[in-house]
This record gives structure tokens, C-alpha cells and sequence, in this order.
């Protein structure tokens, strides 16, 4: 086993091509590529990230990951594989970290997907493989801070760490924890999906009690999503009515009363969702604000 694969390492420059240098160190060599380092010379040290490449290459880097031995730092996933796990960049160009399917949730949905984000360090295998080792809880209350009571019914945004029976786990942006019951959820967020919600409690622990409902005043009626939709299909996203039009041509072209309209209308512009001009009511956008 290398011991020294995935940690930050200083070789001799024993040889070089064109390319690179070779950086020897405990008997084996790696490539050092010289358009990351200065003119070396044979017999100077050399530091770096010790790694194996994609093509099996023993390669030593300059551009030295966060993510490492005993490391944890957050990284991108790029690719799902079913029969193995998911693939996690960590900054290196010809390399990912892999996190083993028996490291993922049981329920194949609620795995990452392409885009998520998951905290992790670096494990190096028997086989000199290198795997990508999910932050546990005692991790992320070690970087975590503790809130005030002023975060109460603030918007937070954040990331899944950990997806449980009794409930979803989440690390705010602003490195606090968070904790989504299922009753306060419509669907279960899976592992590193990013998520937004609003603060409705706060734990004797510190863990923010989080709701990925909307508040009562945002929730958008059946009426109000039917006028939305209209609005967002039309040419210029407008249509000529408003509050101040005839029972009769609201029924005919929408199909509800005038009353179920206005409250639907009504509900739209507190949220600033549509603005009602010269006799026509606009979806909102930059130009309409504008105007």
C-alpha cells in the first residue's frame, strides 16, 4: 500500500521530459508537470498532492486539494453510477473521488444527482485506491456555529448532509444546522441537494427547526396558478383584465366568478407576482417594474 497517496508529500527531482518532472520519493516516482512549477533543476525537492491519475499515472500536484486524508471540504458531484456510487470532483483535473454505494442512502432516490454537493475527505484502500469518505455528524458540528434568536422566520439556504427516517439534516450557508421534519416538507430532499426554507424554531441544542413549506400568506391558490399560467403562455405576458372588468367576460374567458378572480388577483399582487396597467394586468419582470 502507498502511504503516501492522498496526502501532501516532498520528492526529489530525479529526471525529466518535455512535459514533466520526476519526483521520487520511498521508491516510486510521479509526475510533476512543469507548467505548474518553476525551472527545477535534478537532486531539488519538490511538493505537492500525491495521487493516482484516471490512466493509473503516479501524479504529484502543486494544486493541492481541500478535500484530502482526514480533510473535509465541500465538492461537486458529476456522475451517478447505479452499480457503484456516485463520482465527486474535488479540483483535480484528471481525477474524482468516488463514494461507495454502501456509503449512500438505501433508497436509491434519495442518492445524489449531478450538480449536488457533498462535504467529504479521502480514504486510500488496500488496493491503493482512492475513495471519497462522507463528513459525519461529529463533523459538521465541529463547523458549525450557534444561532440567535433573531434567525427566527428568516429564509435559510442550504445542503442535505443527512437523510434519516425521522426527519432531513441541513447545513445553512451560514454554517448553522438544521433539522426538516417530515410534516414540514411536501417531498423528502435527497443527499446534498441544495434546499430553502424558513427558520420556525430553534432547538435547546442549537439545531434550527426548518420548514420547506411556504408561509400561509405565499401559498398560491388553484385560481392564482391558473392566472399565472395564462399570464406566462400569452405573447407579451398580459391579458386585458382586471378588477375593474365585467362578471360576465371573466366567467367566459376563465371560467370562475368575478369574486374568485379578484381574491386570486388580489392574492397575486401582494406577492408582486403581476401589476395591473392601462387597463391590463402583466406578469412581473424587470420591464414592467421599470416602467
Amino acid at each position: 500500500m502507498n502511504h503516501a497517496l492522498g496526502q501532501v508529500i516532498t520528492g526529489i527531482v530525479t529526471d525529466e521530459n518535455e512535459k514533466a518532472y520526476f519526483v521520487q520519493k520511498e521508491g516510486l516516482t510521479y509526475q510533476l508537470a512543469k507548467e505548474e512549477v518553476e525551472s527545477l533543476q535534478l537532486g531539488d525537492t519538490a511538493k505537492g498532492f500525491a495521487y493516482i491519475s484516471q490512466n493509473k499515472l503516479l501524479i504529484l500536484t502543486t494544486h493541492i486539494p481541500k478535500v484530502r486524508i482526514g480533510h473535509y471540504a465541500f465538492g461537486e458531484v458529476v456522475e451517478v453510477r447505479k452499480d457503484l456510487g456516485v463520482f465527486v470532483a474535488i479540483g483535480l483535473p484528471d481525477k474524482e473521488l468516488v463514494v461507495s454505494l454502501d456509503d449512500l442512502p438505501s433508497e436509491k432516490h434519495l442518492w445524489p444527482k449531478k450538480g449536488d454537493t457533498l462535504m467529504l475527505s479521502m480514504k486510500v484502500d488496500e488496493k491503493d485506491r482512492m475513495w471519497g469518505v462522507l463528513a459525519d455528524d461529529l463533523v459538521f458540528q465541529s463547523i458549525s456555529r450557534k444561532p440567535s434568536e433573531e434567525m427566527l422566520n428568516k429564509d435559510i439556504k442550504g445542503v442535505v448532509y443527512r437523510t434519516k427516517l425521522m426527519g432531513t439534516h441541513v447545513l445553512t450557508d451560514d454554517y448553522l444546522l438544521g433539522f426538516i421534519h417530515p410534516s414540514e416538507r411536501d417531498n423528502e430532499p435527497r443527499l446534498g441537494e441544495r434546499v430553502t426554507g424558513r427558520v420556525i424554531g430553534i432547538g435547546e441544542r442549537g439545531m434550527l427547526n426548518i420548514s420547506l413549506k411556504p408561509r400561509a400568506h405565499e401559498v398560491i391558490s388553484e385560481d392564482a396558478a391558473m392566472l399565472l399560467t395564462v399570464l406566462e403562455r400569452s405573447k407579451d405576458q398580459s391579458f386585458s383584465y382586471t378588477d375593474k372588468s365585467s362578471p360576465e367576460s371573466i366567467k367566459e374567458y376563465f371560467g370562475i366568478s368575478k369574486g374568485q378572480f379578484k381574491r386570486a388577483l388580489g392574492n397575486l399582487m401582494k406577492q408582486r407576482k403581476v401589476i395591473q396597467k392601462d387597463g391590463r394586468t402583466y406578469l412581473v419582470s424587470n420591464k414592467h417594474e421599470d416602467q
